[in-house]
């Protein structure tokens, strides 16, 4: 057999997957080669979101085949982070705007809503039939958004009125609905919401100008007097520990979509060396070049070694808070160190979009930021490790 990532997976951690998983993987980068890469360039260029993919995406039954489930129905971790690692190797934004909806927007209801909402909506958000997108970050609060949450919402009868602004929501444009996590002015307490994108008094602007994740529509949204039932009120969210314990797994995805960016660019800055030729022979001879590309290596083999383990241990039922901060922090770093070696090899090409290169370059930067700071995980770190918080003095 063959392996998975012949070039990038040094030490063979993709002989982990069992041959289900193996197969699916593999039909996942046989539609993204087909369907995706010959736009690439110029969908990064226009920053226009591939949506037409969701449709063979769907098809392919990623998330839902019995072949890839245990017995409690659920795909194993290891599984599902190599899924994110291959959607990342080719593109970031293509896998936020997949797993957008069936990772992040089906978890916070499978894991925020109560077993009735879960059981109503699970198999529509696996269908696309039922779309959403989470909104918590706004315009004046992101790390600080556990003490600074201004979007408010008070309740009227059966209805909830909600009054904010939220920032950064990714594939908003695209979706039904915007879980809009705002503050309960009776209590003072963060509950979530599922909020109709086409609801009275929500309007959504699309946030231009980006240098990075061209390929997702992120959205400013304005919320003036929305009503929204209590039946989309998650019944299982009612306080920010609750958030924070919604937003704990999408650490550890935010691991594989930074070992797969990773790849993705030494794999590029391989193909690349290979081929450029300067002085009469490929760059790919100078011992400069290999000093770059082994450095690359090194950090997708060590990143992929984080990841695999993370997601071993949350298999077995350990999740903590600060393993999953701990990948994020480290990870991201070393994609940024990746990104830019990658980007030395590449030298002028590496600034144009038709260049592979230039779109992890530009795109490691928001990874480096979302699901937390680098500073914010640190400090979580650090508490688990010193038993002493340091995030206020």
């Amino acid at each position: 057999m063959t392996a998975l990532y012949p070039d990038s997976d040094l030490y063979g951690f993709a002989e982990l997957l069992a041959d289900a998983e193996r197969a699916k993987i593999e039909a996942l980068r046989r539609l993204l080669d087909a369907e995706l890469r010959p736009v690439l360039a110029e969908s990064w260029e226009r920053a226009e979101s591939p949506v037409h993919l969701l449709g063979p995406l769907r098809d392919l039954r990623l998330v839902d085949d019995p072949a890839v489930l245990d017995a409690d129905g659920r795909a194993r971790e290891l599984y599902s982070g190599f899924r994110v690692f291959e959607f990342s190797r080719v593109d970031i934004g293509v896998c936020m705007l997949y797993h957008g909806q069936v990772a992040m927007f089906r978890e916070l209801v499978r894991r925020g809503g109560s077993p009735e909402q879960a059981e109503v909506w699970d198999s529509a958000i696996l269908s696309f039939e039922m779309t959403g997108a989470f909104g918590l970050t706004e315009p004046d609060h992101g790390s600080d958004i556990a003490r600074g949450l201004e979007t408010a919402a008070r309740r009227e009868g059966d209805h909830w009125i909600i009054d904010g602004r939220k920032r950064w929501v990714g594939n908003a444009a695209h979706s039904e609905y915007v879980a809009v996590f705002a503050r309960d002015v009776a209590d003072g307490e963060v509950k979530a919401f599922l909020v109709r994108t086409d609801a009275p008094g929500c309007s959504l602007t699309t946030i231009e100008r980006k240098v990075a994740l061209r390929l997702v529509t992120n959205s400013d949204i304005r919320l003036a007097g929305v009503r929204v039932p209590e039946t989309h009120r998650l019944q299982r969210v009612s306080s920010f520990a609750d958030v924070a314990r919604l937003f704990q797994p999408l650490r550890a995805d935010v691991a594989w979509i930074g070992a797969g960016a990773q790849a993705g660019a030494y794999e590029a800055a391989l193909r690349y060396a290979l081929d450029r030729r300067q002085f009469g022979r490929p760059i790919a001879g100078f011992q400069l070049v290999q000093e770059k590309l082994v450095r690359m290596l090194g950090n997708v083999t060590a990143s992929l070694a984080m990841a695999v383990r993370l997601a071993q241990r949350r298999q077995d039922g350990v999740s903590r808070e600060e393993d999953s901060a701990l990948a994020k922090v480290w990870i991201a770093d070393r994609l940024r160190e990746t990104v830019a070696l990658a980007r030395e090899i590449v030298g002028g090409n590496g600034l144009v979009a038709d260049s592979d290169v230039a779109r992890f370059f530009a795109d490691a930067e928001a990874v480096y930021t979302y699901e937390g700071t680098r500073e914010i995980n640190t400090l979580l770190v650090g508490r688990a490790v010193t038993g002493m918080s340091a995030f206020v003095r």
